[in-house]
């Protein structure tokens, strides 16, 4: 008896052709890898398909892969990483896209083929810096407006670049440059024998 996630790769590249030539199963589940331009295309056939019917978009995240992998090679550093359900088939899917341009990273927007996308991918544009092209409301979700930066990109630093205080003075709030003096954090592996009022 075929397993199910055969059944579903079998299903894929019978529908897809050579945009499957990427499919790659790990760890029991399959990641569907596609260039920017044709990730359109493919949505819209992964939904609209009956072999494959993946009517729901369950999660869309930014991924930065600068670093990612040790001695592994990926063809660009940000990505966006969508997670497909079909409910007829009870199949799950990953779906890849790498943004072709590192210093400006832009994709098309699945709002139009899956609407779930629009919350998921103004996270990705506001912790990662992912322009999606094509989205209604593409602004910040969850950071400040005035915030400068994409939190989630490795190269981002542990402190921020601005940070906000009670200014007794003028009696509001206020953005000022970090002022957090570095410091190295070394865990405490050995305790005290006082620690915590007993003994080591």
């Amino acid at each position: 008896m075929m397993r199910r996630l055969d059944q579903l790769a079998a299903a894929l590249r019978e529908q897809l052709g050579a945009h499957a030539d990427t499919l790659v199963e790990d760890l029991g589940e399959l990641t569907l890898t596609l260039p920017a331009s044709a990730l359109l295309e493919v949505a819209a056939l992964l939904r609209d398909d009956e072999a494959l019917a993946f009517s729901e978009l369950l999660d869309l995240c930014g991924v930065d892969y600068a670093g990612y992998g040790g001695s592994r090679t990926w063809p660009a550093r940000y990505a966006s990483v969508s997670h497909l359900l079909s409910i007829r088939h009870n199949w799950r899917l990953r779906l890849r896209v790498f943004a072709p341009d590192d210093s400006l990273p832009v994709l098309p927007s699945l709002c139009g083929v899956w609407p779930s996308a629009n919350w998921f991918e103004r996270e990705a544009f506001d912790l990662f810096g992912i322009l999606f092209e094509g989205h209604p409301d593409l602004r910040r979700i969850l950071t400040d407006y005035g915030f400068i930066g994409h939190p989630f990109r490795k190269d981002f630093p542990v402190s921020g670049f601005m940070e906000m205080i009670y200014d007794e003075e003028q009696g509001r709030v206020i953005y000022q440059p970090v002022t957090i003096a570095p410091r190295e954090n070394t865990p405490r592996i050995v305790r005290e024998e006082s620690y915590g009022g007993g003994r080591g």
